[in-house]
């Protein structure tokens, strides 16, 4: 089945959407990237509030199969609320072409999600999860919503982008436009640098620098799905991350006593320092390189105040709620 031609499973669904919103019960619901990392530990959430929800990613079981970085979708039904976490992350780029993919995807691919929105019929309600690199920050605590968008990674950049897009095309059209700037994520399996993190862990190859005491802020993955009720018919932009900001101690001890390791030991700034200049010559098969040590000596802080006060959300304790598996 071709992203172009529906199936009678998509029929099947249009008609299940169709009778759901003449009937006035619950709010119809369009999930993208639903077989990314955050669609699948949001996903079983979003379905006990909507339905139906319509899933739209790169899997065989998705409602809608389409790569939204080379094709525009062809929806089978208009929905009350679109919660879109389709984009790209994780990854360093290293040529001109994987820099184009971050655009490809979270701005082109936005774009193309919301012509084919207006050919079924535009939402009632547009959930943007974004990111907080769009701040472009690599150090600073409890950072809000004030700060201006100073991100200029391939990934920041393609994500503003998106949201000024966003901003428009729900002005025009009418739609109430939420805007979710999330915090290193956790959850079973997570990719990127917790993902790295564990893995270094496992294999003994992890050191905390200068005690760990380093602060980061993390959130649940899971915790999107609640949120997006919270917000959807409030609008406005918020950060996302619990209210703990564990440091890597913390977080380090957590993901060894969960996986049996050693706990990590720390070592010297200066001892991290040299490996790091090693890193840097050897490339990615080194554990540590400059870039990297910089984020595991500054703490990086997001406040959540914002969306705690104003939508009542009380976001998961990271430390208590994480299990890597």
């Amino acid at each position: 089945m071709t992203s172009h031609t529906l199936g009678n499973a998509q029929i099947n669904l249009a008609l299940l959407s169709t009778y759901s919103y003449l009937c006035g019960e619950m709010d119809s619901l369009l999930l993208t990237g639903a077989s990314g990392f955050l669609g699948k530990n949001i996903l079983p959430g979003l379905r006990k509030e909507y339905s139906p929800v319509i899933t739209l990613g790169l899997n065989e079981d998705d409602d809608v199969r389409v790569n939204l970085a080379e094709s525009e979708p062809q929806l089978p039904h208009a929905t009350d609320v679109v919660v879109h976490a389709a984009g790209i992350a994780h990854f360093v780029p290293r040529s001109d072409a994987d820099v184009r993919k971050f655009f490809d995807v979270n701005h082109e691919g936005t774009v193309r999600l919301c012509r084919a929105l207006e050919k079924v019929g535009v939402p009632r309600a547009f959930i943007f999860i974004s990111t907080v690199a769009v701040y472009g920050c690599d150090e600073g605590e409890l950072i809000d919503e004030s700060h201006p968008l100073s991100g200029t990674t391939p990934y920041a950049r393609s994500n503003i982008m998106a949201e000024q897009y966003l901003a428009e095309w729900c002005a025009r059209h009418g739609v109430t436009l939420t805007i979710l700037r999330p915090a290193l994520m956790a959850g079973p399996n997570p990719p990127g640098n917790l993902g790295d993190m564990i893995r270094g862990i496992r294999k003994g190859f992890y050191f905390n620098i200068s005690g760990g005491m380093a602060r980061k802020s993390l959130l649940m993955a899971e915790d999107i799905a609640r949120i997006v009720t919270l917000a959807k018919d409030k609008g406005g932009i918020y950060n996302v991350c619990d209210s703990t900001h564990p440091s890597y101690r913390e977080l380090s001890g957590l993901i060894a006593s969960q996986t049996g390791a050693r706990e990590p030991r720390s070592i010297p700034y200066a001892l991290a320092r040299a490996m790091a200049c090693v890193g840097d010559m050897v490339g990615n098969r080194f554990p540590v390189n400059s870039a990297r040590l910089s984020k595991l000596i500054r703490s990086l802080t997001f406040s959540n105040r914002k969306a705690v006060m104003e939508l009542g959300w009380h976001p998961m304790s990271v430390l208590e709620s994480f299990r890597i598996e």
